[in-house]
């Protein structure tokens, strides 16, 4: 659980690997009393075999109105144009120079483009949209792989730049054309066989030969997580399977395997998350990872008839919350790993909202229904046909009026070690904290162990950057030469020359948060996150709500500096990261003008004690603009190589 008092809690992370029997789906809901209800003889057959609305049904008539004109505006704008069409050279490209977003951007688009043909031929009966989705049916099943080619490691392992047809890649991709065409022949299936005999058997074929046969004939895929390294490809892939398997296998065996193989593996996820039910690549990962575990339970719960009710499963409760608790202000969030500080708007919140009806956290629905705007779309293409119809199908999220998120005032997710701390709780007005402990070998890792961040006015100004478009080398051996993956671009020290390491066993230890009526402290110790024999490096991370003001308290022992000819030694760092426009005005004092028009802020530190210097770091990735503009600024605080020493940092609004 997240916890908010005034005790001191130390926080131990999990070791992964952990040998479990069953997770805390299976042990919830008895295993035996879901294998009677996942038998052959329970599980609903098509078209019950999915939730929501088919064709010439009256929901159509029903569904929201400003959502369906912003699908048919762009569908007709679209109509009778050439489909996107991922090509060999953009396929290639990954093997050739890095470049993924070429392929994946025209699969993406077919994928949306698909979408919108199906929900219009649902609502309106309109051959031509028939059509159009049936062409769009025809096309990924004629697509010669649906797996990204950042993935394929068949293509890797054969040398070839393009994939092998007879050894289909089972990733994120595969999986999610393989619901976008189970969700297609939900919806539309009679009248495909009316007007397109023969389409629904080939789909089938596919699905079967591309999915559920790898799926199930192979135990070494590397996200089912038996190794015990679960991240959220297991959901997203399992939850997705799940979908195909249960209306497009034929009633059986097959089809029965699946479907329990899928909901086991999504249980092995589960007990991954720690009871806190928070996510190591933080809150924008979140949202293709516990999420998507949460939208498979949607799809079993209705499958067994609403007997397999994940709803009071501690660990999904708990998760539900974890996206408001990182919440810093409007759309900015607190960003570890490679999430965004501020990620796209467009989330599925109709999920969240969902879920926390199904949980009963009502501060978890308050932050889904403070995005939710009378009048305008209730969710768009871009997540895919599934996540779309469930938002359509959903009257209480469609209904929902625009809230106040509730900001919560403090948040501790020992799972992770990440605490967050806000000055006025419910309001962005002031000052907000966050800071990380954890390890370097997380997933989507980057090296910033006893990172902090802080916000003003909900606005980060020491920023963790983010990361830049994926490309190979993202996750390559030379993952860590790119910069905003490296510690010297996080705002932690830099301990004579030598960066954080890279790996697990760089980690935090001593991590630990204390709330007492004015003041939240969060204390880490940093020392085995550097490859610096004999370094304790204490610190602490405190917002004083009384007198408005976050201070970052680092001390720390070195090893005697190396004497007589010995060479020189290279000076010790901080390096806070800044956001907005930057100003060092004197020694000891730096202004910053931050994003979005929040409060100008100051940093100010002892002089005598460090030498202050500031970099500039342009920026021209689209991933890094769109979030922070133009540049970055780094701040640096040169300290001379005394032992022991200490300096603080402090941070405070100006006006």
């Amino acid at each position: 659980m997240i916890r908010d008092d005034r005790v001191v809690h130390d926080a131990e992370l999990a070791t992964p690997g952990a040998e479990r029997d069953r997770g805390p789906l299976l042990t919830a809901w008895s295993a035996t009393r879901a294998a009677e209800l996942l038998d052959r003889a329970s599980l609903p057959l098509p078209p019950g075999a999915l939730p929501g609305p088919v064709i010439g049904e009256p929901a159509w008539r029903q569904a929201d109105r400003a959502t369906m004109e912003a699908i048919r505006a762009r569908a007709e704008a679209e109509h009778g144009t050439a489909w996107p069409q991922p090509l060999a050279s953009q396929y290639s490209r990954f093997f050739r120079d890095g470049n993924r977003t070429a392929y994946e951007s025209q699969v993406a688009a077919r994928q949306e483009r698909l979408t919108r043909a199906v929900v219009l031929a649902a609502a309106t009966d309109d051959p031509a949209w028939l059509d159009e989705a049936a062409d769009g049916i025809w096309l990924l099943c004629e697509q010669s792989s649906w797996c990204w080619a950042a993935h394929d490691t068949h293509v890797r392992q054969s040398g070839t730049a393009l994939p092998d047809v007879h050894a289909p890649y089972l990733d994120l991709g595969a999986g999610e054309v393989a619901a976008q065409l189970a969700w297609a022949d939900h919806v539309l299936g009679p009248v495909l066989d009316t007007r397109y005999p023969g389409l629904r058997e080939r789909v089938r074929h596919e699905v079967r030969q591309r999915i559920v046969e790898p799926f199930l004939g192979r135990r070494d895929w590397p996200w089912l997580g038996l190794d015990g390294d679960v991240h959220n490809w297991c959901p997203w892939i399992c939850g997705n399977v799940l979908v195909a398997a249960l209306q497009l296998i034929p009633d059986g065996d097959e089809r029965v395997a699946a479907v329990a193989w899928a909901i086991e593996s999504i249980d092995r996820f589960l007990a991954a998350l720690p009871p806190d039910g928070s996510v190591d690549e933080g809150y924008e990962y979140w949202w293709n990872g516990a999420c998507r575990a949460l939208e498979a339970l949607d799809v079993v719960a209705h499958a067994t008839a609403g007997a397999l009710d994940a709803s009071q499963v501690p660990v999904v409760r708990a998760t539900v919350a974890f996206p408001h608790r990182m919440h810093l202000g409007g759309d900015w969030y607190l960003n570890v790993a490679d999430a965004r500080a501020r990620p796209p708007r467009d989330q599925p919140w109709a999920v969240l909202h969902r879920w926390s009806r199904h949980v009963g956290d009502h501060d978890a629905a308050a932050h889904a229904a403070s995005y939710r705007v009378p009048g305008e779309p209730v969710a768009t293409a871009r997540h895919g046909l599934g996540r779309l119809l469930g938002a359509l199908c959903d009257p209480q999220w469609t209904a929902a009026t625009t809230s106040r998120p509730p900001l919560v005032g403090s948040a501790w997710c020992p799972g992770v070690q990440v605490a967050l701390a806000r000055e006025r709780p419910g309001t962005t007005t002031g000052l907000t904290l966050a800071v990380k402990g954890g390890h370097n070998g997380e997933h989507h890792n980057h090296n910033d162990v006893g990172s902090v961040v802080v916000a003003v006015d909900g606005v980060p100004v020491v920023v963790d950057a983010g990361r830049p478009t994926y490309t190979a080398q993202t996750f390559g051996p030379d993952r860590y030469a790119i910069w905003t993956m490296h510690s010297d671009w996080h705002n932690v020290p830099k301990v004579r020359g030598t960066p954080q390491g890279q790996g697990r066993r760089f980690h935090a230890r001593r991590c630990a948060v204390s709330r007492e009526p004015d003041r939240f402290v969060a204390r880490v110790d940093l020392g085995s996150a550097y490859p610096v024999p004999g370094l304790e490096w204490r610190r602490d991370a405190s917002l004083d709500t009384r007198a408005s003001r976050v201070t970052i308290e680092d001390a720390w022992t070195l090893a005697p500096s190396p004497t007589g000819g010995a060479a020189e030694v290279e000076p010790t760092t901080l390096h806070y990261l800044l956001a907005g426009e930057v100003h060092m005005p004197c020694p000891g004092r730096v202004i910053v003008w931050p994003l979005d028009g929040a409060r100008a802020t100051q940093l100010t530190w002892n002089p005598d004690r460090a030498a202050g210097s500031l970099t500039g770091r342009i920026l021209d990735d689209p991933m890094l603009t769109d979030v922070w503009g133009s540049h970055l600024t780094r701040l640096e605080l040169r300290i001379p190589d005394d032992e022991p020493g200490n300096i603080a940092l402090t941070t405070e609004v100006l006006g």
